[in-house]
C-alpha cells in the first residue's frame, strides 16, 4: 500500500506541477496578445511534454540531487515515507498555489518538503550546508538576475528597434516569441521531469525512464486543465506588455533556465519567469508593483509551509 501511495502521489505532483507551471513559458504571448489562450497552453504544453520525454533519455545531476543523498543519511533518503511525505507535500502546496494564481517553485516546495521531513526523522542532523547549496543560494539569486538582465534586454532590443525603425508589430518578432517560449517550456520539462522522477525512484517496478514518462503525460495534463489562475496572474496582473517587451521577458527566462540545465543546478524557472516579466514592466514604468509584492510574499511562505506540512505527514506516516 505504501509504495501504491507514492505512486499516486507523485502522479498528484505531477499533475499540480503542471497546473502551476506550464503556462509560465507562454505567458508573454498571452500577455502581449501575440496569441489566445488556447493556443499558448497547447504550444506550452507540447513543448513541455517534449522536454519531459527527452530528459527520459538523458538524466542527469537533478536526479540524484533530489533524491536527498547529501541531505540525509541514505538510510533515511530511501525510505518511502520520506518520499511520500514530499509528493503529498509538494503536491498539495503546488495545486493549490495553482488555484488562487500563485505561481510559486516546485523546486522550492520540494525542498521544503524534505527539510520538514528530514527535521522530524533525525532532528538536527539534517545537512543545512547541502540544502544551501543546492537549493536556498540559487533560488534566492535567480530573481534578481531576471529583474536586471530582462530589463538590459528590453533596452537592448528597444535601441534595435530605433536604429533599424522596425515596425512594431512584424513577423519576424511574433515568430522569435514563439521559438524562445517553446525553448523556455521545453527546458522545464526537462528540468522538472527528473526533480519528480527521483520520488518513486524506490519503486523497483520502475526505471528511471518508466517512471518519467509517466509523469511526463501527468504534467501534460495538469497544464491543459488548470492553468486559468496561472495565465490570469503572470499574463495580465504584474503589468501590460507588448510584443517587444514580452520578447525581452522571454529572452531573459531563456537564457538563465537554460544555464541552469547545463551547470545542473535546480534554479526556480517560476521566479526567473516571473522576475522576468516584472522586470520589463519595470524599466518602463508599468508593472504592478503590488502584485509582484504578493507573488513574493507567497515565495517566501513557500519554504515554511512546506516544512510544516511535510513534518506533520511524515509524522503521521509514521
Amino acid at each position: 500500500m505504501l509504495i501504491i501511495s507514492l505512486f499516486l502521489a507523485t502522479l498528484f505532483l505531477a499533475y499540480s506541477n503542471g497546473a502551476n507551471d506550464n503556462f509560465k513559458g507562454v505567458a508573454t504571448l498571452f500577455g502581449s496578445r501575440t496569441t489566445s489562450y488556447q493556443t499558448a497552453i497547447l504550444w506550452g504544453s507540447f513543448t513541455t511534454f517534449t522536454g519531459a520525454v527527452t530528459a527520459v533519455f538523458w538524466t542527469g545531476k537533478l536526479v540524484k540531487n533530489f533524491t536527498g543523498q547529501g541531505i540525509f543519511p541514505n538510510a533515511i533518503a530511501n525510505a518511502p515515507e520520506i518520499h511520500l511525505a514530499v509528493a503529498i507535500t509538494t503536491g498539495l502546496t503546488v495545486l493549490v498555489a495553482a488555484l488562487s494564481g500563485f505561481p510559486i517553485s516546485t523546486t522550492h516546495s520540494i525542498t521544503g518538503a524534505l527539510l520538514g521531513a528530514g527535521l522530524v526523522a533525525i532532528g538536527l542532523k539534517v545537512n543545512f550546508a547541502a540544502l544551501e547549496k543546492l537549493f536556498l543560494l540559487p533560488l534566492f539569486l535567480s530573481p534578481i538576475i531576471a529583474i536586471g538582465l530582462s530589463a538590459i534586454t528590453q533596452k537592448l532590443l528597444h535601441y534595435i528597434n530605433s536604429k533599424l525603425n522596425l515596425p512594431p508589430d512584424q513577423r519576424i518578432i511574433d515568430t522569435c516569441h514563439f521559438i524562445s517560449s517553446g525553448i523556455i517550456s521545453f527546458s522545464r520539462g526537462f528540468n522538472d521531469t527528473p526533480k519528480i522522477a527521483s520520488l518513486i525512484l524506490i519503486i523497483d517496478y520502475f526505471s528511471v525512464q518508466g517512471g518519467m514518462l509517466t509523469i511526463a503525460m501527468a504534467m501534460g495534463l495538469g497544464g491543459l486543465l488548470n492553468s486559468q489562475k496561472i495565465a490570469q496572474t503572470m499574463s495580465q496582473k504584474i503589468t501590460v506588455m507588448n510584443h517587444h517587451q514580452g520578447l525581452s521577458a522571454n529572452i531573459a527566462t531563456g537564457i538563465l533556465v537554460i544555464a541552469s540545465n547545463y551547470f545542473g543546478l535546480p534554479v526556480s524557472m517560476t521566479q526567473v519567469s516571473v522576475s522576468s516579466i516584472f522586470g520589463v514592466g519595470l524599466i518602463e514604468k508599468q508593472a504592478n508593483t503590488r502584485v509582484f509584492y504578493q507573488i513574493l510574499f507567497s515565495w517566501i511562505l513557500t519554504l515554511p509551509i512546506a516544512t510544516i506540512i511535510s513534518g506533520i505527514i511524515y509524522r503521521l506516516l509514521q
